[in-house]
């Protein structure tokens, strides 16, 4: 008997009907996730746009703009994000094609767009703030009173504590606060000098990297050194940490601030030009502030960022905005970058008898000693100084003689570094005066050409010379001709500059004027006791 099926058991599909029915299932499936993508996708055209913005931004801007943003017509803008330092930005500016450079650019100061010269920059809101203050330990603003009463920031900078200062061609923010310190004195050259010494003190010292002072002062070291950082670098070192040792000093003056500006670089038109406006409101949005403020940084309004107190380092409270001029700015910049490279310089002192007159509590003699050895503990160790003495005919005929030879300060001199032998014979200087007057123009000539023939091309090369007469040798060339010699021999691949340094009353002004004019130098008179002083740093200031 054939075997009968069970009516009431349920039907199995025929093999066609089931590779019919899988055949469908696949299709619909397929058709749903074509129609869902489809629907969820506007972005049939793709316009990138390429954002660069300070490193302390990069996280969070690339957090902001992870998704494109839908524009009109199924056109997307979609954010390329770079973290960069402003300082490769602005040199890309200067030598990149348009095509290469961002479309929107988000430095950590407004001070970079003066720096980029004709750079097609148009500003377009800000992304946030934060005021530049100097960060130390807790234990060390105890113990200079700072927690209880902020300082000036000249007074600062004046306590002897070690400073951190950090590369200026690059950090915003060291700048801003040597700016801010210049203001604080009240501008001008001596502002520019007392920079111009803090700067030098920090080189002079063994360097202190600015994240090595920050791990100092997060330690709660007593001897941490003082650094300028933003005010969101102290929130950000302090975030998760037991104890708040870092701290921010807000200076009384107030605060220059990092502005963190939104800058759009260069013509763009249609769909670059929507596209590019479309990542600006992203920038500046209500959700980009959230953002910000979160990571540390104040509202473009100085609105604190969450949990600004005590355990975080900083205070509630906005500073007030210390104003800079970005035209200031970029002088001072200029004259401090001449610092960068290091000095060779020839030091020659007028050891004639009429430097026995009586200065305040000592000679002139006295005087200039002092005021050089002050100045030399400020030269770094990659300076090279050497020293001559001169009077009328101190050896022979000659009216000059070498008493260190030009090397760097650091460098073996006989046994010792040539910075105690300098200091040595800078203390022979009140015993060495002679009689008979003062050799000015030969020796001016004679120390020219030594410092040329010396020349080194890395380094600024300078000839100081102190005096307090005139010359007074009857066999001399000549100021005429000196200064027709030095025009004459000028050489713009060894360049030497003359700094002439007039002291007391009695020194030839005019000839030192002629004479540093025609090395491409300058002149300065020192009458007063207080002036040499000055006037060294003013000089060391203006050397390149």
């Amino acid at each position: 008997m054939g075997r009968h099926a069970d009516p009431t058991a349920p039907r199995r599909p025929a093999p066609v009907v089931l590779i019919a029915a899988g055949i469908v299932t696949v299709l619909l499936a397929g058709g749903l996730v074509w129609w869902l993508a489809g629907s969820g996708d506007e972005c049939s055209t793709r316009q990138t746009v390429a954002v660069t913005v300070a490193p302390e931004l990069g996280d969070l801007t690339g957090k902001l703009l992870a998704d494109p943003i839908a524009l009109d017509d199924g056109v997307c803008a979609v954010p390329d994000v770079t973290a960069q330092e402003p300082l490769q930005t602005v040199g890309d500016l200067g030598a990149l094609d348009a095509h290469a450079l961002p479309a929107v650019w988000v430095p950590d100061s407004s001070l970079w767009a003066a720096r980029a010269g004709d750079a097609p920059l148009q500003g377009a809101g800000s992304m946030g703030s934060s005021p530049v203050v100097l960060a130390t330990s807790r234990a060390v603003g105890d113990a200079l009173g700072w927690t209880g009463q902020a300082p000036s920031w000249g007074h600062a900078l004046a306590t002897g504590r070690p400073l951190a200062v950090p590369d200026l061609a690059a950090s915003a923010e060291g700048l801003s606060a040597l700016a801010a310190v210049r203001s604080s004195l009240g501008g001008g050259a001596d502002a520019d000098n007392a920079v111009v010494e803090a700067v030098l003190a920090a080189a002079r010292t063994t360097p202190i990297a600015p994240a090595d002072a920050l791990a100092a002062g997060a330690a709660g070291g007593e001897d941490a050194p003082l650094v300028p950082v933003s005010e969101q670098e102290v929130f950000r070192t302090n975030q998760g940490a037991e104890d708040a040792s870092l701290i921010a000093v807000y200076p009384t003056e107030g605060s220059p601030f990092l502005d963190y500006p939104v800058l759009r670089v260069g013509e763009r038109s249609g769909t670059e030009r929507a596209a590019a406006d479309a990542v600006v409101r992203a920038l500046t949005s209500d959700r980009a502030r959230t953002l910000v403020r979160e990571a540390g940084f104040r509202g473009s309004d100085g609105e604190a960022p969450p949990g600004a107190g005590e355990q975080t380092g900083i205070q509630e409270a906005a500073p007030a905005e210390l104003p800079l001029d970005p035209a200031d700015v970029q002088g001072l910049f200029a004259r401090l970058s001449s610092l960068a490279k290091p000095s060779r310089l020839l030091a020659v002192f007028d050891v004639s008898t009429s430097m026995k007159a009586t200065v305040g509590g000592g000679t002139r003699a006295t005087l200039a000693r002092d005021a050089a050895k002050s100045a030399l503990a400020l030269f770094p160790d990659n300076s090279a100084i050497g020293l001559w003495a001169f009077a009328r005919r101190l050896e022979g005929d000659t009216d000059w003689v070498e008493l260190v030879p030009t090397r760097t300060l650091a460098a073996d001199a006989g046994g010792r570094p040539q910075r105690d032998v300098l200091t040595a014979q800078l203390d022979s200087i009140p015993d060495r005066l002679a009689p008979g007057g003062t050799g000015l123009y030969d020796t001016t000539l004679a120390a020219v050409r030594a410092a040329r023939a010396d020349h080194d091309p890395s380094a600024v090369t300078s000839v100081v010379i102190i005096t307090d007469g005139k010359d007074e040798d009857e066999d001399t060339i000549g100021l005429d001709a000196l200064v027709q010699a030095l025009g004459d021999e000028v050489d713009d691949s060894r360049p030497v500059t003359v700094i002439g340094i007039g002291l007391g009353p009695d020194a030839d002004m005019g000839a030192l004027e002629q004479i540093a004019a025609a090395a491409g130098g300058d002149a300065y008179s020192a009458v007063d006791e207080n002036d040499l002083q000055t006037v060294l740093f003013d000089a060391l200031r203006q050397r390149g």
